[in-house]
């Protein structure tokens, strides 16, 4: 599996440590900023959205998590939350099948904890999670 992450100057030094992380999921692409100086969260969010495809997840930071999130539910085909708990991640996936996990860089997240939820949660293939993001996405 393809995993792209992007990142503005928030995020720059979690992405550094989540990098490696990231690895056992598969192959790493990373489309965020290169440093913590002041950039803008949006150019990142477009970026990892213009590579997002079914076969591939992504990983936003910022430093609330919440720009950036809106940033990319812009497009169509993204399906991003920000998640602070194993348990919210576990219902994002079950529920929503998102494909784009979001993450306070400026938080004390168990990032390590909700990145493998990430991962490892599946979508619930039930009619009314089905119905629900078909609704969303017309």
């Amino acid at each position: 599996m393809k995993i792209y992450i992007a990142n503005d100057h928030a995020g720059y030094n979690v992405k550094k440590t989540l990098l490696f992380v990231l690895e056992k999921y598969g192959e790493v692409i990373d489309l965020g900023a290169d440093s913590s100086e002041s950039s803008d969260y949006p150019i990142y969010a477009k970026k990892l959205a213009d590579h997002i495809d079914d076969g591939s997840r992504g990983i936003l930071l910022c430093g609330s998590g919440i720009g950036i999130c809106m940033a990319a539910n812009r497009f169509k085909h993204i399906r991003a939350a920000v998640c602070h708990s194993v348990e919210e991640v576990t219902l994002a996936r079950h529920h929503n099948n998102i494909n784009v996990l979001c993450l306070a860089a400026r938080s004390q997240d168990p990032f390590a904890e909700i990145i493998d939820g990430f991962f490892r949660i599946p979508f619930l293939n039930e009619e009314r999670h089905v119905r629900r993001l078909a609704l969303i996405s017309s």
